[in-house]
């Protein structure tokens, strides 16, 4: 509300400047802080702010001073005088900034440039603690506080022990200016010692406060550090009675646990009881580092003590008068002690399902089989005392039986370019065997397994045809057994099959064809199969032939037989190789064609005679008056004779029937002509030439039908 009301106040001062002709400006603003340079923690501080301003006449201007810092609104006054001060009577770290002043005069502002202002040190911290007085296991709360100090903030606390190095912990405070930290007091601790301090990020890096106060803690002890003692306390030997006694003193006897171990194993425990016993027959196993353990709550004590135990006797030995041996051979096991000959001996043979005692005595004498292969042991006692030797393995071998060779596959053949698995079998023999491939004579592969072997050879050429074998051999002293040497066939695979035929190409209908279907290369026997394309494959013929060809004669071609076919030939490998396909033509027979050819020959000369015919009856009937002019006898008779044959006869375009009628006619009328016939056909052959038109065939026919009447009113 004030700040409202000093801004209308400056408007209203410059509106009554503006009208008095009042005229001023500024020339600078300028920021200074005092004391300059670094500022110490706690010393008093200003800010100054100064206005330099130029008026055309001695009048009297309010100015408004706003500090900043950060760019945020820290200080704020209005003066007539061109100087304001900001005043901080006790500097802090959280003072450290870069600060700015605006002076606002009338409608103007102005700004100076920001300075950076850096307070050295922080306020001390203070630390306080919620107990005075602890026991090991409990927890002590601390609180560290920089009072005068603004967020962000880091805190240290420090724990510090007697003779040793302070523990230091970092806890950051975003949005607080103290800090709260738990510590666990732990066993051995008696007179603790706490401190802490605070850190603030300035410009140039981390500002540090003084350490606080040192708050002391003193801690007691629920119970103290166990005892741990023998009896006997020295020279303990193997079968001797040995106790361990572990004890402690407590002030509060609920919660405590004692507990004695060796190593990692617990031997005994009590609770809510200061005394633990344990006794035992001692061992030289028994020798080693013992721990006495007190616990209650979260405060643990131990106490150690290393025991030895002497060796009453060494650890007995076993031996065998052979360890690998054949079956139905004699074994003596000996079980013996060094410097020591008296002692109760027993031998046993080691089993998962647990030790089987063979006989107890010092020695074991014995005719092995198979399954007397194990591990034998042998155990010697004195004064209670039983130890035992290391283990002895007995192998026992049975004779290999003579290996049997064999493909995997089951078939004794391999494709040419294909690996072939071998594989070689023992029925009888103790493992492991060794098994040995060969080649010929060349060694291959050598294998050690339990029953069988496999060798894959990845080599197989045209010439390896057999030559395989195996031996089979084990420990047995009996030998090497070598298997029957196996034979091994290669399948060429078939190679470019081609298919032709005779006749090629056509073939007459009624006439046979051969076709021949043969391979480049493949291993009989051979299946070759004929085909020919329809909408669907149609298997016409298949034989298998122990050789590199076949023909397939197939009779009595028809016109339905054209088309295409192929041939398919395999074998063993079984891969199917197709033959190119062929075109099969089948046409008529040479004597068929004459048929037709015949046929349509007579055809068209019986068209030519009716056309020749019909050609001369209309010339015959277009020439009709002349005829009669030359007052010839035979012109009427003539064509009397050649107007009376039937002109719809149904063998009139029938070919070679038309041919006979007009040879016969032909023959009647020579017989029947005379001088008078011969002069007439001469007078008939001339005006055939001079009134022939060949470009107006149908006119001819109308006029002979209009003078046919008069020819034969004539007559």
């Amino acid at each position: 509300m004030y700040l409202a009301l000093l801004v209308i106040f400056l408007q209203c001062s410059e509106l009554y400047a503006q009208e008095k002709g009042k005229v001023f400006t500024f020339n600078r603003v300028e920021i200074k802080v005092e004391p300059p340079g670094k500022v110490k923690n706690g010393a008093p501080m200003s800010i100054i702010c100064h206005a330099d301003i130029s008026k055309n006449s001695d009048f009297q201007l309010k100015h408004n001073f706003t500090f900043l810092k950060d760019g945020k609104l820290v200080f704020m006054t209005i003066s007539d005088k061109e100087v304001a001060r900001y005043e901080i009577p006790a500097a802090k770290s959280s003072d450290t900034g870069d600060y700015e002043c605006r002076v606002r005069a009338g409608a103007k502002l102005r700004s100076s440039e920001t300075i950076h202002v850096w307070v050295t040190g922080m306020t001390k911290p203070i630390l306080t603690a919620d107990k005075k007085e602890v026991l090991e296991g409990e927890i002590v709360k601390l609180r560290c506080e920089l009072p005068e100090e603004v967020p962000p903030l880091e805190f240290f606390f420090r724990k510090i022990k007697t003779n040793s190095e302070p523990i230091e912990k970092r806890i950051p405070e975003q949005n607080q200016n103290f800090s709260e930290m738990e510590y666990y007091v732990e066993a051995g601790d008696d007179i603790l010692q706490f401190d802490c301090f605070g850190k603030r990020q300035v410009r140039s890096g981390w500002e540090s406060s003084q350490h606080s106060n040192k708050t002391l803690v003193t801690v007691k002890e629920p119970f103290i550090k166990p005892t741990l003692i023998t009896r006997p306390s020295n020279n303990i030997t193997e079968g001797d009675h040995i106790e361990f006694e572990c004890s402690t003193v407590v002030a509060q006897m609920r919660g405590i646990e004692i507990i004695f171990q060796k190593n990692r194993t617990i031997l005994n425990s009590v609770r809510d009881k200061k005394l633990l016993k344990y006794s035992t027959l001692a061992t030289q196993e028994d020798s080693g580092e013992y721990l006495c353990k007190v616990e209650q709550g979260a405060v643990s004590k131990i106490t150690k003590l290393n025991v030895f135990v002497s060796e009453l006797f060494p650890r007995p030995t076993l031996s065998a008068s052979m360890t690998k041996l054949d079956e139905n051979k004699d074994l003596i096991l000996n079980c013996s002690i060094n410097g020591l000959r008296r002692a109760n001996f027993s031998i046993l043979r080691k089993s998962s399902s647990g030790d089987i005692l063979l006989k107890k005595s010092r020695v074991l004498a014995i005719k092995v089989n198979v399954n007397d292969t194990g591990s034998y042991t042998c155990k010697a006692e004195v004064k209670g005392i039983v130890k035992e030797s290391k283990p002895v393995r007995i192998s026992v071998y049975a004779p290999v039986s003579k290996p049997t060779l064999s493909v995997v596959s089951g078939s004794p053949e391999v494709v040419l370019g294909k690996p072939l698995q071998l594989i070689c079998h023992s029925v009888m023999g103790t493992p492991p065997i060794t098994f040995t491939f060969y080649k010929g004579d060349e060694i291959k592969k050598n294998v050690t397994n339990d029953t069988y072997a496999t060798f894959l050879d990845e080599d197989i050429g045209l010439n390896d045809n057999g030559g395989y074998k195996c031996d089979a051999r084990n420990n047995h002293s009996s030998g090497v057994k070598t298997s029957n040497i196996l034979n091994v066939t290669v399948i060429v695979p078939i190679r470019d099959a081609s298919l032709g035929s005779v006749p090629y190409g056509e073939v007459e209908v009624g006439s046979d064809a051969a076709f021949l279907c043969s391979v480049k290369e493949g291993s009989w026997p051979i299946d070759f199969k004929f085909f020919k394309k329809t909408d669907h494959e149609v298997l016409l013929h298949e034989v298998r032939e122990y050789s590199d060809r076949t023909i397939w004669h197939k009779k009595t071609m028809k016109r339905k037989d054209t088309g295409t076919y192929y041939c398919m030939a395999s074998n063993r490998a079984s891969v199917d190789v197709r033959s190119r396909p062929i075109t099969i033509s089948v046409i008529l027979a040479a004597w068929q064609k004459g048929v037709i050819a015949a046929f349509v020959l007579t055809a068209m000369a019986g068209a030519v005679a009716v056309a020749l015919w019909w050609f001369l009856r209309k010339k015959k009937k277009a020439k009709g008056p002349s005829m009669e002019m030359s007052g010839s006898a035979l012109a009427p008779n003539l064509t009397s004779e050649k107007l009376t044959r039937p002109p719809s006869d149904g063998n009139y375009y029938s070919g070679s029937g038309y041919i006979e009628d007009n040879e016969n006619h032909m023959k009647s009328t020579d017989d029947s002509k005379g001088p008078d016939l011969e002069s007439a056909e001469v007078d008939y052959t001339e005006v055939e030439v001079s009134t022939l038109d060949p470009h107006r065939v149908t006119k001819p026919q109308n006029v002979g039908l209009r003078y046919m009447p008069a020819a034969l009113k004539e007559k």
